[in-house]
């Protein structure tokens, strides 16, 4: 006979799956630790994206805030919307710390390629060239060095 585990329908099975990693992160809520945010199919090449993620990647939170606010390029306002996000989902997760005690940091960024649209333009004699529209992904992990020492400190004493 079978097991009731798969007698259940597909969408019990989910909500059961979502009911439970619900549980989980309100049992571990403040020791998740970093966060994770990110951002798909932007339409700007990834090679531009780059050069604005290098130069918040390991800057305090209000450092590269800073950084992207008063930086020119049309990558800055993309990446520093999606800081925001990152900063919002971290507070959410550890709702009993202050965000004003919290010393964090961007520990990671990284800029993935996306989906190409390839376009075709006309070129002399009849000929065409090929234009590709690059597009990107973006991932911003946050995180906050104070729990990072602590946690470190609890491992050496143990």
């Amino acid at each position: 006979m079978a097991t009731t585990e798969q007698k259940v329908k597909k969408s019990v099975r989910i909500r059961l799956e979502k009911e439970a990693q619900k549980q989980f992160k309100e049992e571990n809520k403040g020791k998740l630790g970093s966060v994770q945010s990110s951002l798909r199919n932007i339409p700007t090449a990834p090679r531009k994206m780059r050069l604005v993620a290098d130069m918040i990647r390991g800057e305090r939170v209000n450092i590269a805030l800073n950084i992207l606010r008063f930086d020119g390029k049309h990558a800055s306002n993309t990446l520093e919307k999606l800081l925001l996000t990152a900063v919002a989902d971290w507070q959410a997760s550890n709702e009993e710390v202050k965000i004003e005690e919290a010393d964090l940091y961007v520990k990671e960024v990284f800029v993935d390629s996306a989906r190409i649209l390839k376009r075709l333009r006309p070129a002399p004699q009849g000929r065409a060239h090929r234009i590709r529209k690059r597009s990107n992904h973006v991932t911003i992990v946050i995180d906050d060095r104070n729990a990072e020492n602590n946690t470190k400190a609890e491992t050496e004493n143990s």
